[in-house]
């Protein structure tokens, strides 16, 4: 190999940020963290930091969701439903000018979990907190009271990757607890996609598509009215045919 001089290339750093989406009283959130320090002092961002020189992207990103939120991230590798978040790579953003202090490429990941608790506030954060995605969105364009950095464009790639995902795969059971009924699934659908569906017709989509859905074996009552059936994700990861999104 031909030697080369390192000092020849301008240094940059790593960051990872995560978009963080879950399914709050009917509508779809995203953990935001108000910024304690410059740059973007006082501003929303999505929560993320520096990869360390010990760590790969995976665990960096499993890292700061962890001192974030408190979760875990879903371990492949043990089977099982309910062992952790849902954690994948979303995109690599690097804009040179992204990041006022230095040169800094950020490799986004997306997070899907259900219903979370308060969230909790970490590194160079002094409050974070649930928020409606289009709350979030819809002032994207206001420079003084968008997301800083361009947290507003990972966001909607990330809120665009939950939307297009839980078409052709088994994704949105992500956002339910190990046990949960057609009906909480479909609000998950409705509030992901931002649609009211027929109850009836995705109740007959969602149990005839082989491997979507297995039966818990118990009901509940926690919606109000007649007991309802209790399922669990199935082992299929992508949905034939495919659960395709209303146009609007």
């Amino acid at each position: 190999m031909s030697p080369y001089d390192p000092s020849a290339f301008p240094p940059f750093a790593v960051t990872v940020d995560l978009v963080v989406l879950t399914v709050r009283r009917h509508a779809l959130c995203a953990l935001v963290v108000r910024r304690g320090e410059q740059p973007f002092q006082g501003r929303w961002a999505l929560p993320g930091g520096f990869v360390r020189g010990d760590e790969d992207l995976a665990g960096a990103a499993a890292r700061e969701l962890s001192e974030e939120t408190g979760l875990c991230a879903h371990d492949p590798a043990v089977p099982g439903v309910g062992n952790g978040a849902h954690l994948e790579q979303l995109a690599t953003y690097g804009d040179p000018k992204r990041d006022p202090r230095m040169r800094v490429v950020s490799v986004a990941h997306l997070v899907l979990a259900p219903d979370l608790p308060a969230p909790r506030a970490g590194g160079d954060a002094n409050s974070a907190r649930w928020a409606p995605v289009d709350e979030l969105l819809a002032v994207a364009d206001q420079a003084s009271a968008g997301l800083a950095f361009d947290h507003a464009r990972i966001l909607a790639d990330g809120v665009e990757r939950a939307r297009s995902k839980i078409e052709y795969s088994s994704l949105a059971t992500a956002f339910c607890p190990p046990e949960f009924t057609v009906g909480e699934l479909r609000r998950v659908y409705e509030a992901v996609w931002g649609v009211a569906l027929d109850p009836r017709n995705f109740h007959r989509k969602v149990t005839g598509t082989p491997g979507f859905l297995v039966p818990a074996g118990g009901t509940t009552t926690r919606q109000g009215g007649r007991p309802a059936q209790l399922f669990r994700a199935g082992g299929a990861t992508l949905l034939n045919p495919p659960m395709l999104r209303p146009e609007v």
